[in-house]
């Protein structure tokens, strides 16, 4: 009899589910929307319901199922399932694996969501299942996991690989949703290259940037990266800004976990090269020259499964 593992991602928007084989096939994925009414009282509710429903429909037994590895936005205990804060959620003090087992009656595994998406990357995608990775996400905000010598490092209360919330500008820095200001979120995110893109238009610079504004009501990372392939110069100049600091951050990091591979995923990472080139020179210029031998760019492969094949692989490591 086939076994399989759930892997769950919850999002701020939509719950990614999926039965994974235990080679890290997808044989089945579906999304639901995440309800977050009443701090996200219902979310365990619905995925329960949502994994019971699919389990009839697509005629798997109950007992192919190892269990569930879940991810969640948020500062998470690891060895309980529970979620310290979860903001896009609603989550405070939220038992989420002890309601989900209970739910479900399987085993449950909790992880960060950027944790397992590190997981399902070196697991199935360009990590190639190397002892040491460095994952990081470039969307919205800007999310992040390490793993050394094999184990995902989760650290003493779970704040372990909250990359997107190093401190890059000391000073003057833009407020983050964390709290802090000038967090590498505020500058490296889709949403950090956009307002650093805004400034340099509200400080009169030439550039088309600002046609492109006026034209469709927004200004987005995307038309920064192709205003920059046109040879707009200050677009070019926020490209090299944000790969500037990023580069840096990321050398400081690897001199701390040495990765052999450092995977860019995220939608800011759909400018492939345009992004790379200019990261990869950026982080040889500031990471220790030995250091810098061992690491490898590499684009993240997996998109929107790698969170739900990090769960899966979340659960085979807990039972085999």
């Amino acid at each position: 009899m086939e076994r399989y593992y759930i892997g769950a991602d919850i999002g701020g928007t939509s719950i990614k589910l999926a039965f994974i084989t235990e080679v890290g096939e997808i044989k089945e994925k579906w999304e639901i929307p995440t309800d977050t009414e009443d701090n996200g009282v219902n979310i365990p509710k619905d995925m329960s319901r949502s994994i019971h429903d699919k389990l009839m429909g697509a005629g798997f037994e109950k007992e192919q199922v190892m269990g569930i590895g879940a991810g969640a936005p948020g500062f998470i205990n690891t060895e309980t399932g529970f979620v310290h804060q979860a903001v896009n959620i609603g989550w405070k003090d939220y038992e989420l694996g002890k309601i989900l087992r209970d739910l479900t009656d399987l085993p449950v595994y909790v992880e960060n969501d950027a944790n397992l998406a590190a997981l399902g990357e070196n697991w199935k995608g360009s990590g190639n299942n190397v002892e040491n990775l460095l994952a990081i996400t470039l969307g919205t905000g800007v999310g992040g996991g390490v793993i050394a010598n094999g184990s995902i490092i989760n650290g003493a209360n779970g704040t372990a690989g909250e990359i997107g919330h190093i401190t890059v500008i000391p000073e003057g820095g833009a407020p983050c949703n964390c709290g802090k200001t000038g967090c590498l979120e505020t500058v490296a995110s889709a949403t950090g290259m956009v307002r650093l893109a805004e400034r340099r238009i509200n400080e009169g610079n030439d550039t088309r940037l600002e046609e492109i504004k006026e034209t469709n009501g927004v200004l987005t990372a995307k038309d920064i990266f192709e205003a920059a392939a046109q040879k707009d110069k200050e677009a070019i100049h926020v490209v090299n800004d944000v790969a500037d600091i990023l580069g840096m951050t990321i050398a400081n990091l690897a001199i701390v976990c040495n990765p052999s591979k450092i995977v860019i995923g995220g939608g800011v990472s759909q400018a492939g090269e345009q992004l790379l080139q200019p990261l990869r020179e950026s982080f040889t210029r500031f990471a220790l020259p030995r250091t810098n031998e061992a690491a490898e760019f590499v684009l993240a492969e997996l998109g929107n499964d790698a969170g739900v094949i990090g769960g899966a692989f979340l659960v085979k490591e807990h039972i085999g």
